[in-house]
């Protein structure tokens, strides 16, 4: 086999892994806003599909955890192929944890059940929305290899955050003057956690991306 042979094989392989990537992300993202569709609704139904479909998931994260290895082993790659490979294995395991964090605000919809929500679903929803923005632009992001798309990803990390900060403390404030609520209430603290979570992952994503094209380990939350 010429060396273009070889070259246009690995490539080749290299696009099937970000495809199967990219599928493993939709899966994901579709997760999270069923998720939260389930929570908003109260739809049980719909909270233990989101469950019982992460196995789909984790096996989709083993199928391209196998193929990076054959690539490697098989390939002989290069150092900056090394390091496609590794940013593919490292934005696959962010993904496979977004989708947990998916089943976890499911099973936080189970567990409140139909219990009359102790506050409108709102500014929950509304945080939801900018993580999964997050998520949609830091794979889009990995995809095209597009810095500016990761930088911006993670400059709107801090402003989940302060979501998450004054839910929180709003959330706690209820607990004293609605005692038998204490369960939802303290479930919903634990979706904004998850929410979180999710947008963090997001901007890992984003750090792996800038990583991919220029070779620096950069902070983009410092």
């Amino acid at each position: 086999m010429t060396k273009l042979s070889t070259r246009s094989n690995f490539d080749n392989n290299l696009k099937q892994l970000k495809e199967l990537l990219l599928q493993m992300a939709n899966k994901a993202e579709f997760a999270i806003k069923e998720a939260m569709i389930a929570l908003i609704n109260q739809d049980m139904e719909k909270a233990k599909l989101v469950i019982d479909g992460d196995n789909e998931i984790d096996d989709l994260e083993h199928e391209i955890n196998d193929k990076a290895l054959l690539l490697i082993a098989r390939e002989s790659p290069v150092a900056t192929d090394l390091r496609q490979i590794n940013v593919a294995l490292k934005v696959s395991s962010e993904v496979e944890r977004m989708a947990d964090m998916a089943v976890n605000i499911a099973k936080s919809a189970v567990h409140i059940g139909n219990e009359k929500h102790i506050k409108e679903m709102v500014d929950i929803p509304n945080m939801m929305e900018m993580a999964l923005d997050m998520v949609s632009d830091s794979i889009k992001a990995f995809y095209s290899e597009d810095i500016t798309l990761a930088k911006s990803c993670a400059e709107r990390d801090d402003q989940v955050d302060k979501m998450f900060g004054s839910l929180i403390q709003e959330l706690l404030g209820y607990i004293p003057k609605n005692p038998n609520s204490t369960n939802q209430i303290i479930q919903l603290a634990f979706v904004c956690r998850f929410i979180e979570r999710i947008a963090d992952h997001s901007t890992n994503i984003a750090e792996n991306v800038v990583y991919l094209v220029t070779g620096k380990r950069i902070d983009l939350n410092a």
